[in-house]
């Protein structure tokens, strides 16, 4: 799993490391306590916007014991582009003038690679709903996917990621397309849907086609699954303050009791209190 931010601020790729480090690793936080999801497993980051945060964003990373991110954009390439370590300068052009410009060894960045077809029809984009399907019905939506898909599997099958808001579920088509897509690349015997965890660790110890069934990174183990939801879970009315001082309701729900406060920035466990969280860094 990964986090954004929990303000979504537009500018955070302005701000410095003590910024980037309340907003993710206090997303991390939230997960843990509201959401029942362990921060061991909250492994990764994505930029608001997909705009990287120069240096700042990555030393929060490093910090703060994260294994990857996924903010770069690549431009739309024939070939697309693995994912690579920052041990070494970025192997391609950046979509944005705020990415990272030295080394970060051992962090991980999985690439945005456009998704595109010839021509560019519906455009490109880093996540499937920014593309343009207009007057497109669902066969030409699965038959654009195929042709996105292939570019990869048929060049260096750089791992294809199916990045999408959820505006994306809205439209029947495309909901339909993607079902038909899914079904297909099931009955090919060399693709497989995995976490970009699992792509990585994949990438750190490769195993064979043949022995891929048993890679245990890969395995799905009942014992690991979180706990089921709650039946009923609490909806949470809770005052916040907004950037102008105005004093808001802001509405959540969780399976865990309802916090004093909306938990935000510097507050993550919702706390009727000024005092503002510490978050010690990795391996302290």
């Amino acid at each position: 799993m990964a986090v954004s931010s929990i303000s979504d601020d537009a500018g955070l790729y302005l701000k410095n490391s003590s910024d980037w480090a309340n907003e993710l690793v206090g997303m991390r936080s939230i997960l843990g306590l509201q959401a029942n999801v362990g921060e061991e497993s909250v492994l990764g980051a994505r930029a608001p916007g997909l705009k990287p945060g120069y240096n700042a964003q990555y030393d929060a990373l490093i910090d703060y014991g994260f294994i990857w991110d996924s903010s770069v954009g690549a431009p739309p390439l024939n070939t697309p582009v693995w994912p690579y370590t920052l041990d070494y300068r970025i192997p391609h052009k950046c979509k944005t003038e705020s990415c990272p410009t030295r080394q970060f060894p051992g962090l991980w960045e999985i690439p945005m690679n456009s998704h595109h077809v010839e021509g560019f029809v519906a455009g490109h984009c880093p996540y499937i709903d920014q593309c343009v399907f207009t007057n497109m019905d669902s066969e030409d939506i699965f038959d654009w996917l195929k042709e996105d898909f292939l570019r990869h599997y048929n060049t260096n099958k750089a791992p294809y990621a199916l990045a999408a808001h959820t505006n994306w579920f809205n439209n029947r088509a495309q909901v339909e397309a993607l079902n038909k897509f899914m079904n297909w690349t099931e009955t090919m015997e060399d693709v497989y849907y995995v976490t970009a965890t699992q792509a990585l660790l994949w990438m750190t110890e490769p195993v064979k086609s043949s022995q891929i069934k048993n890679f245990e990174p890969w395995q799905c183990n009942e014992d690991d699954l979180p706990p089921r939801v709650c039946n009923n879970p609490n909806k949470c009315a809770l005052p916040h303050v907004d950037e102008s001082g105005i004093n808001v309701v802001k509405y959540m729900t969780t399976c865990k009791s309802c916090p004093a406060v909306y938990p935000w920035i510097g507050n993550s466990r919702g706390r009727d209190t000024e005092e503002k969280d510490v978050y010690p860094k990795f391996g302290e």
